[in-house]
């Protein structure tokens, strides 16, 4: 048989080669726009007992990075552009897991804290009628979960990709009578970095026997890059009204004090160094987040104005805990190299109140069987 193409379609069927040739040779030029999206795992050390830990790499396709270790569900890195593009890690930690198995070089850095975030005076509370002692650790007072807290266990890790995010699911079962907290507690926590610039912590909980619970993340932020001097130039904005004020040991006077008129008043933005030293050790207090029509909600906006640098904090807690950073004396050598220095990063935890336990007139924290603890907390970043 005999094919005679009409003079009008060879143009036509030229193109159409031409086209399938380069497809051939080039499978992904038609594909815009891919994801670079990554998540590579890696062994960050062994425990003294022979336990592996393992580290997640998180990367979206703006090139900012996340990796988080197993032990603790702890965030050791994270990794976000200057207004010139150039990428600092922003947290404070340690290149290698054994500056994270010592108390005395590792405050906490970057990890998950539960089962209960802050402090309980005397490390004692009475719930249905028993009287619960935990361990103390911070003078008599139990503080972030006790002596061996969730920062100190290796958690379960489960890593996944979804359409705008990567992220890990950890995971752990916190028994029954673990630092002196009634019930089997089991905990999630979800760390996913999303496609918008932001690092997503999703928190579940559920008990088989009524228990405090109050979940939350412990990184040292400083927006110049970790090492980098002081925070106290950063600006920083805390949408609150009230705060909780404390006694000498840091425990709630149980009052809900205004902020207007205080040092304690970052309603508009300013300077942490401004009025630091108006409060006594420096700012290490919880602030109660102004009501918002949704249940997340702007906790606090802070600048670093030489890098440009923003974090925008959302939340569904009520409260958010902001440390500057005063116990750091000099005596922990970071990732860069240099010593940590009073105010070399500072924590900005989303919450429930402290001593809540023993403070009827707080947003209960107890969680009872049958319920489930839900919390999320978003930090988003970006340049001014």
């Amino acid at each position: 048989m005999n094919l005679k193409i009409k003079p009008f379609i060879f143009p036509f069927l030229i193109l159409a080669l031409i086209s399938n040739s380069l497809s051939c040779r080039h499978p992904k030029s038609k594909e815009i726009g891919v994801s670079k999206m990554e998540i590579k795992k890696e062994i960050f050390g062994s425990m003294p007992d022979g336990q592996v830990v393992e580290a997640y790499l998180l990367t979206n396709s703006h090139g900012l990075k996340a990796k988080i270790m197993t032990y603790g569900a702890t965030l050791i890195s994270l990794e976000v552009p200057d207004r010139n593009g150039q990428m600092a890690d922003i947290v404070l930690g340690h290149n290698r897991l054994e500056g994270y198995l010592r108390r005395e070089t590792n405050p906490y850095f970057g990890a998950t804290i539960g089962r209960y975030a802050n402090r309980i005076a005397k490390g004692r509370f009475i719930l249905d009628g028993v009287e619960y002692f935990l361990a103390t650790n911070d003078g008599p007072n139990h503080l972030h979960g006790g002596l061996k807290g969730f920062d100190r266990v290796i958690w379960k890790a489960e890593p996944f990709q979804e359409e705008r995010a990567v992220g890990v699911r950890f995971s752990y079962l916190s028994p029954d009578g673990e630092e002196g907290y009634p019930g089997n507690l089991n905990c999630t926590v979800i760390y996913r970095l999303t496609e918008d610039n932001e690092l997503r912590l999703d928190y579940e909980a559920t008990t088989d026997k009524a228990t405090p619970v109050n979940l939350t993340h412990h990184s040292y932020f400083n927006l110049a890059g970790e090492g980098q001097g002081t925070i106290l130039d950063h600006e920083l904005m805390i949408n609150a009204d009230y705060y909780t004020p404390v006694d000498a040991q840091l425990i709630p006077t149980g009052d809900i004090s205004p902020v207007k008129g205080t040092p304690f008043d970052f309603t508009i933005p300013k300077p942490i160094g401004l009025e630091i030293d108006q409060v006594q050790g420096g700012y290490d207090h919880n602030f109660v987040l102004r009501e918002a029509l949704t249940s997340l909600k702007l906790a606090a906006r802070l600048y670093e104005p030489k890098s440009g640098r923003l974090l925008e904090i959302y939340t569904t807690e009520p409260g958010l805990q902001f440390y500057s950073g005063n116990f750091l004396d000099g005596s922990i050598k970071g990732k860069s190299g240099r010593t940590y220095q009073k105010h070399s990063g500072l924590c900005l935890e989303s919450q429930h109140f402290p001593d809540s336990p023993n403070r009827p007139q707080f947003p209960s924290t107890i969680l009872r069987p049958g319920e489930k603890y839900i919390s999320t907390t978003v930090h988003r970043f970006s340049i001014k």
